[in-house]
């Protein structure tokens, strides 16, 4: 089990195509709910850039850029 304190260590472990590429939108959003540090959101939106470019996905990613820097301050 892992702790309530901290963030997942494993979900680090997904790439940016297991992030973003199911079919079902519910797990796109938790892959990126468990997007904890920036270098593995610029992987992320670096592949959507080159893949998909969805608009909504990208916000999404944007938000939560905002929320791991406001973290971070």
């Amino acid at each position: 089990m892992s702790d309530t304190g901290g963030h997942d260590p494993d979900s680090n472990e997904l790439s940016p195509e297991q992030r973003l590429e199911p079919q079902n939108t519910r797990l796109i959003n938790a892959g990126i709910v468990t997007i904890h540090d920036m270098e593995t959101l610029r992987a992320c939106v670096a592949y959507e850039n080159a893949n998909q470019q969805r608009v909504q996905i990208l916000r999404q990613l944007e938000e939560r850029a905002t929320e791991i820097c406001s973290r971070d301050d």
